[in-house]
């Protein structure tokens, strides 16, 4: 599937809701949005996906970000070879690395590595050591 062109808001189904936990409107983000707002990443912070998906649901006044569209549009951004956008600063909530980014989690760890983070490989999947003391703060 590719992502969209655009940005779209959109209803959240009412089966979906218990899902998302709310009702309302939900933000399908193209690629440009999502690397925009990596874009304002300082060097050498990390984010979360879950945050970059709390941070477009507030500027677009919405109440959730579609997750499915958000993975298809870093995925997109950490393909495109034209462009040099820090895709590999993006990890999960709780840490982890991010398998489909190229290379894999081998990849997205040797690039944090060369930032300076350490990649704790004791758990089930790779994750960056004491990260939350390097997560960006957007205000």
């Amino acid at each position: 599937m590719e992502p969209l062109r655009e940005d779209i808001i959109v209803d959240i189904d009412k089966n979906r809701e218990r899902f998302f936990g709310t009702s309302g409107k939900m933000l399908l983000p193209c690629p440009a949005t999502v690397e925009t707002l990596l874009n304002k990443l300082p060097e050498n912070k990390l984010v979360t996906i879950d945050f970059i998906r709390k941070e477009l649901a507030n500027q677009f006044n919405v109440q959730v970000t579609c997750p499915f569209n958000t993975k298809l549009c870093l995925r997109a951004i950490a393909n495109d070879s034209t462009k040099q956008i820090a895709y590999w600063r993006v990890i999960r909530a709780n840490g982890e690395l991010i398998a489909y980014f190229p290379s894999g989690v081998e990849g997205q760890a040797a690039l944090l590595d060369g930032e300076g983070y350490t990649i704790d490989y004791e758990g089930k999947k790779p994750k960056v050591k004491n990260f939350k003391e390097n997560l960006v703060h957007f205000y």
